[in-house]
């Protein structure tokens, strides 16, 4: 038996992909296993402990409307009205906030840090791996962790760390789990630990916590330790049967679903899926189809999440021509296609309801710098596009890259104010250098973060556009923009485009109430 851990804390608003698609594998190849959202779980645990400070009315209050602000997240009621789902949320934090004061961390709907400790300094998480008992989810996993030993007797625990805010509660569990149950081995993998595994020089410091790293994808390792290696295929339709799907903070399941690993154009500058030389995988097109429908047809979900980098250009044409049986959305490059309005109109057809876009920039030198493939002029016409025919562009744009001015940064807040009443929601982001990759060597680096472990580093801007100015930029120019503020305003609070598609479907879904039925829940 194998124990599959997601750990605390990420936003709660669907079961984890990885474990997902570990779990189809593992059933696909016979291998008994047991699943846990300790992510899902120890929030809502948190939740529901009494707040820790008598007389604060506002902690008080949210804690009267604990059950209502999670029927708003989990019913399409929420949805229909950005008040109430904002103070929802809020409510919701401000508990969590609550629960682990007195300690050093602080918790929210999408995060946990700790003041004292980091987790891209390997130091600081060996401390969390010693002492599990400073961590704010300790209460939780104290009780729960020695339940399913007791009553799955696992052989092995695998834990899927994809995520800083990850990080320090993974290593308190593994902690914990050594402690209590010193004979289980433990696996870690996920794509945090790809990325640490890939840096140049790498020299694991985490002997005596996993006995096991796994880089890439976990399938073939997890089925070699169960003793099949090289059984059955390794990529398998995701399975979600285990998880507690009526519990998640969405009105009904969000299926995620992956078509492909790496990214299908891997030329961007700067980026990390290029400097880790991580190729380009895609499941073939009527077996995503396939899958898709089939997972529609038995869990019924409210709406599939693409997980991909970016879904590539034949998938898109096959989505168009065959249609989805839910409504869908993923993260695409702007492509001539996207601004075809027969294309478009298709898209829109088979169920698509919003597009994350990577447009970077709104200088189209900036744009040549980065190798980023795309034109402005077709990126005007793809959110033009995209908004007539109801789908939502939900703009990424990036800041501060090496390539940029201020002037060009200029150009980028003109280049959004211009496409205001195209651009659903706005995701503003300051450039990090990645710790490797061929285009650092040019430039002069430093520390960003005081850790072995960081994957970004602080560099001196050739054109003197420096992180302070940029980020005062940011700050003062573009958020106060009035086009830009609107669009941010509209931005669902810890959630951001996990939620976001939602809002556009709430009108048309609100009477389809119902929702997923599930073989169990979460205590």
């Amino acid at each position: 038996m194998i124990l599959l851990i997601h750990p605390p804390a990420t936003r709660p608003s669907e079961p984890p992909a990885g474990l997902a698609r570990l779990s189809g594998c593992l059933r696909a190849n016979g291998v008994p296993h047991v699943l846990l959202d300790a992510n899902l779980e120890g929030l809502l645990h948190l939740l529901s402990a009494p707040p820790g400070t008598a007389g604060d009315r506002r902690t008080e209050r949210a804690a009267r409307h604990l059950p209502e602000n999670l029927r708003a997240l989990r019913t399409w009621d929420g949805f229909g009205n950005a008040g109430r789902y904002r103070t929802a949320v809020h409510e919701l934090n401000r508990l969590l906030e609550e629960s682990a004061k007195g300690g050093t961390c602080r918790v929210d709907l999408q995060n946990c840090a700790d003041r004292d400790l980091s987790p891209v300094r390997s130091a600081d998480l060996l401390t969390a791996f010693a002492s599990p008992e400073r961590n704010p989810f300790y209460p939780y996993f104290r009780r729960r962790l020695p339940e399913i030993l007791e009553r799955d007797t696992p052989s092995l625990v695998g834990f899927s760390l994809n995520y800083l805010s990850q990080g320090l509660t993974t290593f308190a569990m593994m902690g914990f789990l050594r402690k209590t149950a010193p004979g289980i081995p433990i696996v870690l993998g996920g794509g945090l630990v790809t990325s640490w595994t890939g840096r140049p020089g790498w020299n694991n410091p985490f002997a005596g916590t996993a006995d096991h790293l796994v880089s890439g994808p976990g399938e073939g390792p997890l089925l070699a330790l169960a003793g099949k290696p090289g059984t059955g295929e390794p990529v398998c339709p995701p399975d979600l049967n285990g998880f507690p799907l009526n519990d998640y903070l969405s009105p009904g399941l969000i299926l995620p679903y992956s078509a492909s690993t790496g990214c299908y154009w891997n030329r961007c500058s700067f980026c990390p899926e290029r400097a880790e030389k991580r190729t380009f995988r895609p499941l073939p097109q009527t077996r995503v189809l396939e899958e898709v429908g089939e997972l529609c047809r038995t869990c019924d979900p409210a709406l599939v999440h693409f997980v991909d980098n970016a879904l590539a250009p034949s998938l898109l044409g096959a989505l168009a021509r065959k249609g989805s049986p839910r409504p869908w959305y993923g993260f695409a490059r702007v492509t001539e296609e996207l601004a075809d309005q027969d294309f478009a109109r298709c898209l829109r057809e088979s169920g698509c309801v919003m597009l994350k876009l990577g447009i970077e920039s709104g200088s189209q030198d900036v744009l040549d710098s980065l190798e980023k493939g795309i034109r402005l002029e077709t990126a005007s016409r793809v959110l033009s596009t995209l908004h007539r025919f109801g789908i939502i562009p939900y703009a990424y744009f990036l800041f501060g890259t090496p390539g940029e001015t201020e002037a060009s940064a200029q150009e980028t807040l003109d280049f959004i104010a211009r496409h205001g009443e195209s651009i659903g929601f706005l995701n503003l982001a300051l450039f990090n250098l990645p710790v490797h990759g061929p285009e650092t060597e040019a430039l002069r680096t430093r520390d960003f973060y005081a850790g072995d472990l960081a994957l970004y580093q602080e560099f001196e801007h050739p054109s003197g556009w420096h992180r302070n100015r940029v980020r005062n930029f940011i700050d003062r120019k573009v958020k106060r923009h009035p086009a830009v503020s609107a669009i941010l305003r509209r931005e669902p609070p810890s959630f951001g485009s996990n939620h976001a598609p939602l809002f556009a479907m709430a009108p048309a879904a609100r009477f389809r109430n119902r929702r997923p039925r599930s073989s169990r829940k979460s205590p």
